[in-house]
């Protein structure tokens, strides 16, 4: 296994077909296929575990990095007990540490049987050839680091906890003993998966790190198909039919949308806008709430919903106060907000000016893509960087030019499909297999 060392970064996310660098190690390109020997099964198809107290109903990234893993080759079993906490609890406890107390006994509990579990799990197989922590693993990659010795062990750090400690407020010793805290996380893991070269750059030069996208799970792919009248590969990929082509065959059949049950029930999509969210800063949700009294100021009033609650959300009840046309919704079922989003023309991305704010792309601008919604986000170097033409951007804090960017593509439906279809366009390159490829070519390499 090769130790760490500057410069030992992967930013392509998309890899080569035939040669890749990863994590500074060249790699040959792929086999003839045929039969392969006993060792080459075993580099085929690297044994990866899933490791820790993530819940993968609330914390979807984590599942998309065990999808993607398998479908690029990797066997990936899971030992997980799951600690039911939403994700701003788990934020929460990240700012004020002093809270795990409060469940320490549930959490000790959970790392026992974790800890007996994985004991087993080797017993029967062996050691893994890697284990993999979820997002906001903290804690987790430490026990991982004490239990799987000798195990390269890759830590999915999407959230440094100074990092969102101090964007929300935080300052002084509580932010240097949670900047401690991401440092001893990093140092556990043998690699640090981060979501953006912003993030990256938050590292040390000797920290071997990979910038993986966040990606959207395929269900908000199948959701976005769906609304638009396709169909969806099981691997999330979508196979979009051409609308004109098939209504132009069922006619020549004699078809009416009352003999298509599936067309029958397929609601067109509205000309609402939807954001969802935790209300934190760096979403910079008073800046929507802004922008849509704007509109209503100027005669529009396309219906908002807002969905999720947090830490601005009375800012934002607030600022909304009096305009009819926005509705919240604190709570949505997570298995039924890809087909919700997928119904509106357009989804809202990130809007503040936080520093926070500028470093990151949002896992909702990924869904929503995929979703096949407009995209509206703020104009930051990170996700114009990843995202490219597949969304719009407006100047991060000013409502004013997300009222005008919403109003242009209300008033101009070509306008308004143009920028959905290049939101498809853009979330085809951010699908599970794809964002992982470097990471399950990084797990080969580190095969014994």
């Amino acid at each position: 296994m090769t130790g760490r060392r500057r410069g030992s970064t992967v930013e392509k996310f998309v890899a080569d077909s035939s040669v890749d660098k990863v994590a500074g190690v060249t790699l040959p390109h792929p086999a003839t296929p045929g039969a392969p020997s006993a060792e080459g099964a075993k580099a085929a198809e690297p044994r990866v575990v899933a490791f820790g107290t993530f819940n993968v109903r609330k914390h979807p990234r984590v599942g998309i990095l065990i999808d993607g893993l398998r479908k690029n080759g990797c066997v990936v079993e899971e030992i997980n007990r799951p600690l039911m906490l939403s994700t701003a609890q788990r934020v929460e406890i990240l700012k004020k540490p002093w809270k795990l107390f409060s469940f320490a006994w549930n959490l000790l509990g959970l790392w026992r049987g974790l800890r007996r579990d994985a004991r087993a799990w080797m017993k029967r197989n062996g050691r893994p050839d890697a284990v993999l922590v979820g997002y906001m693993g903290h804690f987790d990659v430490l026990l991982a680091h004490h239990v799987f010795k000798g195990v390269p062990i890759i830590l999915d750090h999407l959230i440094f906890a100074g990092d969102t400690a101090k964007d929300r407020g935080a300052q002084g010793l509580k932010v240097k003993l949670l900047r401690r805290l991401d440092r001893m996380a990093i140092d556990a893991a043998t690699l640090t998966l981060l979501d953006t070269q912003e993030h990256q750059a938050m590292c040390q030069p000797g920290d071997e790190t990979m910038v993986v996208p966040v990606g959207a799970p395929d269900e908000w792919y199948a959701a976005g198909a769906a609304q638009n009248g396709a169909t969806s590969t099981i691997d999330g990929n979508t196979a979009i039919a051409e609308s004109n082509q098939a209504t132009s065959s069922a006619i020549a059949a004699g078809q009416t949308a009352e003999a298509d049950p599936a067309a029958a029930q397929r609601k067109p999509r509205t000309n609402d806008v939807v954001f969802y969210g935790l209300y934190t800063p760096l979403q910079g949700v008073p800046v929507i709430a802004q922008a849509a009294k704007e509109l209503a100021s100027r005669g529009i009033t396309s219906k908002f919903t807002l969905i999720g609650k947090g830490q601005d959300y009375v800012e934002v009840r607030r600022i909304a106060d009096g305009l009819d046309n926005v509705e919240f919704r604190e709570w949505v079922e997570p298995e039924e907000l890809p087909a919700l989003v997928a119904s509106h023309a357009i989804s809202l991305g990130i809007f503040s000016t936080t520093p926070k704010g500028l470093h990151v792309v949002p896992n909702k601008v990924y869904q929503s893509m995929a979703a096949g919604c407009a995209v509206i986000t703020s104009d930051t170097a990170p996700q114009r960087r990843m995202l490219g033409d597949g969304v719009v951007y407006v100047k991060p804090g000013d409502a004013t030019a997300l009222a005008d960017a919403i109003e242009r593509l209300l008033a101009d439906p070509a306008a308004l499909r143009a920028a959905q279809a290049a939101a498809v366009t853009a979330a085809g390159s951010f699908t599970d297999d794809k964002i992982t490829r470097p990471l399950a070519e990084w797990v080969r390499a580190h095969t014994r």
